[in-house]
């Protein structure tokens, strides 16, 4: 890749599409700032250490940043493209499984100043680490009702000055953002005493089957690259039904309520 351009996600918090308090005084859920780097100044920022006060990258495209059941099966537009030879296409065992190919492929590298937060997916997911260590707290859908979710106004970080982000409102227009207000389920107490998350660590090979509808939380141990395959999870009828009474048998607020403010 050396010093082919890349869309990296940029925030000054390493929290990418999470909740997150903006200086007007209201919770948003954010969207990460978009740039355009090389892949050579990514890997040397991601491999430094320390707390310094700059921009935090994150490689997290998704949406089949390196393949998608969309794009030609012989030749990948990515502009990930020159990595597209060393990655399968598809996880053999659970395309035979599913009976069906993935519908996309994403390659993720960032480091421990970078946190997933906590959500869940409409697919099925093989995830697999190619260096670094990623660490998983993981829910299955029948603790849903514990992830306090709420509606949030959509934001998204932009530079209103040179080396500067600032969270930057949606229009009233963009629909609310339905997400959990547990912003860190690693602390005690995050959760109800009934409620017991699964921690998982994933190194250097290791691969792990996330089901639909599991919830998840993710960081990392420096520089990590790792590997994913989703497969639709093609929820339909009952199995839809069923998944949806799960998160929520109440109606659900708005922004701003019952957040627990001191993790900000």
């Amino acid at each position: 890749m050396r010093d082919k351009r890349i869309s990296v996600a940029t925030t000054p918090n390493g929290q990418a599409d999470a909740v997150t308090k903006s200086s007007d005084g209201r919770v948003y859920f954010v969207e990460p700032a978009i740039d355009k780097m090389s892949m050579e100044d990514l890997l040397a920022q991601l491999s430094q250490h320390g707390n310094d006060l700059g921009d935090i990258h994150y490689l997290q495209s998704q949406n089949g940043n390196l393949f998608s059941s969309s794009s030609d099966e012989t030749q990948s537009l990515s502009e990930l493209s020159p990595l597209t030879k060393d990655v399968p296409q598809e996880v053999s065992w659970c395309s035979e499984a599913l009976a069906q190919k993935p519908d996309a492929v994403n390659i993720w590298i960032g480091n421990e100043k970078s946190v997933t937060s906590i959500h869940n997916d409409p697919y099925e997911n093989i995830y697999t680490v190619i260096r670094g260590e990623k660490h998983f707290v993981v829910l299955p859908p029948t603790d849903s009702w514990a992830l306090k979710e709420r509606y949030y106004h959509h934001a998204r970080y932009e530079r209103q000055s040179p080396g500067s982000l600032t969270i930057v409102p949606s229009d009233e227009s963009v629909p609310h953002v339905r997400w959990s207000s547990i912003l860190n389920p690693v602390v005690s107490g995050a959760f109800p005493d009934e409620v017991h998350p699964i921690n998982i660590t994933l190194k250097e090979g290791d691969s792990l089957y996330l089901p639909v509808g599991w919830w998840h939380y993710v960081r990392q141990s420096g520089l990590t690259i790792a590997l994913n395959w989703w497969y639709d999870a093609e929820l339909r009828g009952t199995s839809w039904v069923l998944m949806n009474f799960l998160r929520n048998t109440g109606e659900i607020p708005s922004e701003n309520k019952d957040v627990d403010e001191a993790s900000y």
